[in-house]
């Protein structure tokens, strides 16, 4: 539930969540990061200790274990969109740029564009301090912003720089030509090398922040991903996944339909052992995994489009982030330590 209220001349928009009898004993901040939208967990965190998140209007720590019967009470500033976005000063991981487009990497923790909990310190914000002038969508909010990736995946994202580019990309990507292939890392091994996931994606029916599939023709959007293996390690698999189509969580939301949740993915339920053994050593060599990544394994690697001035076509790769990397890695060396037994 979500309702303004007005504190120190200040409009603030408060969100209420009422823990249902089903929830499993989770800490406050893992909890509102599944429930709050483009809001990173250190920024969660801040707001607990600076007595923005209640508990039956009581403070609380990071640390407390929602419960059935609780109330929790969230509190924003609104922001204010007013003449755009405001310039601050990001540091940009440029790949690419002329006059029409910039082909950037978004790194992990920074979100697109401002929204609740997130009204300044976004990618948009860094772009409107690096070029003025950038075409508008969605209102006064998004300039330049044709698509976006969630705050903790990392990966490839095209910008407009005028309005032809704006239109011609977004075409691109309404007619489903854009090239985006990602690597996830997803619990589970797969029978097939190869396949295609199709499945209508709305939003989810109790938790509104995130997705869920539902039967074709029922509600949703239509959206087909591709998968292949890369690499199996057992109780993981690495694979890539090319987007036919390019809906919220769309990855996440179709590998948790078919049984292979993304490792460490809080929304989703990925970041609890959801395949593998029993035995202490195992349990401890996961939760250290979940250490080095803490978030979805899933990364925009490739990214390739039609220059909306040239019409030619234009393809760019990036490398695995080092967190994905060194988990894989240790997914590597702890199957080959297996199969020598």
């Amino acid at each position: 539930m979500k309702e303004e209220k007005i504190i120190n001349n200040e409009v603030y928009l408060l969100q209420t969540f009422v823990i249902d009898p089903k929830q499993e004993p989770l800490r406050i901040d893992k909890f509102l990061m599944g429930r709050l939208e483009n809001v990173t967990r250190n920024r969660i965190q801040k707001a607990i200790e600076e007595g923005w998140v209640l508990v039956n209007d009581k403070k609380i720590k990071s640390n407390h274990k929602v419960k059935y019967g609780q109330t929790i009470t969230v509190s924003w500033k609104k922001q204010k969109t007013e003449g755009g976005p405001i310039a601050q000063k990001i540091d940009l991981d440029i790949r690419y740029e002329d006059d029409d487009i910039i082909i950037l990497h978004k790194p992990v923790g920074l979100v697109v564009h401002p929204g609740i909990g997130n009204a300044d310190g976004t990618l948009v914000n860094g772009l409107v301090h690096y070029l003025k002038g950038l075409p508008i969508v969605n209102g006064n909010e998004r300039p330049g912003i044709v698509h976006r990736i969630d705050k903790n995946t990392s990966g490839l994202m095209v910008v407009a720089k005028n309005e032809e580019a704006m239109s011609h990309i977004a075409k691109q990507f309404f007619d489903h030509t854009i090239e985006r292939r990602y690597q996830a890392l997803v619990w589970g091994d797969f029978e097939e090398d190869e396949g295609t996931i199709v499945g209508n994606i709305d939003r989810h029916p109790k938790y509104r922040r995130l997705r869920h599939v539902y039967p074709d023709g029922e509600r949703g959007k239509h959206a087909i991903t591709h998968y292949k293996v890369l690499q199996r390690f057992g109780y993981v698999t690495l694979v890539e996944c090319k987007l036919e189509t390019g809906r919220t969580h769309q990855i996440r939301v179709h590998f948790k339909h078919i049984g292979h949740t993304l490792f460490g993915d809080i929304s989703y339920g990925g970041d609890k052992i959801l395949k593998g053994t029993v035995f202490s050593k195992y349990k401890h060599f996961i939760l250290n995994c979940f250490k080095i990544l803490p978030r979805q394994a899933l990364h925009a690697k490739s990214l390739g489009l039609i220059h909306p001035t040239t019409n030619k076509f234009m393809q760019f790769d990036s490398s695995l982030p080092e967190d994905i990397e060194a988990v894989i890695d240790r997914w590597k060396r702890y199957t080959e330590g297996r199969l020598k037994f």
